[in-house]
């Protein structure tokens, strides 16, 4: 399938290090330069999930996110699995022995040509603090599966704003079954 608006000129209205702005015909977007990739990491071990809370400033607020980061954004041509485990550990602390790529999927198609590889990763051994790099400061949540939902619910009330991808983990308890 094919769209007339593709034929427009693609105009770059900006561009920074990680993002770029651009037109095309009247459709405005961001869009990753340089081939940058991102990867979302469901890392589930022994009935509990890792998930990660940091302060976003495009929020303006601390955000609860599953692990994720970007691919190929120091290394041009990182493999996706080999940048989801390295990701992991930066930001949980905790090594995977094995990651499996789940499918490509779309992050905000109407505002980002980004697009994620979510995988799950297992075998999951603690060899650090984690927290991120020196720009972040990353708090781990160790959660049992059983208590997510409740976790949710206690992070939102506190004022910690919730990833989407969190739907995720939440699809059946919001769809009742």
């Amino acid at each position: 399938m094919t769209d007339p608006r593709m034929d427009a000129p693609l105009e770059t209205l900006a561009e920074g290090r990680f993002l770029a702005l651009r037109k095309r015909g009247t459709w405005e977007y961001a869009d990753r330069p340089r081939d940058i990739r991102a990867a979302v990491i469901l890392a589930i071990e022994d009935e509990h999930i890792l998930l990660v809370e940091q302060f976003r400033i495009p929020l303006g607020a601390p955000c609860l996110e599953m692990p994720a980061g970007l691919i190929g954004d120091e290394t041009e041509g990182e493999a996706v699995i080999d940048g989801a485990a390295r990701e992991l550990e930066e930001e949980t602390g905790y090594r995977p022995s094995r990651i499996e790529a789940l499918g490509e999927f779309c992050s905000s198609p109407g505002m980002t040509s980004e697009r994620f590889t979510l995988v799950r990763a297992t075998g999951l051994v603690k060899v650090g603090e984690g927290g991120g790099d020196s720009d972040e400061q990353i708090v781990v949540h160790r959660v049992k599966l059983s208590e997510v939902l409740a976790f949710i619910a206690e992070r939102r009330a506190a004022g910690v704003v919730m990833d989407a991808k969190l739907l995720l983990l939440l699809g059946g308890g919001i769809l009742g079954f």
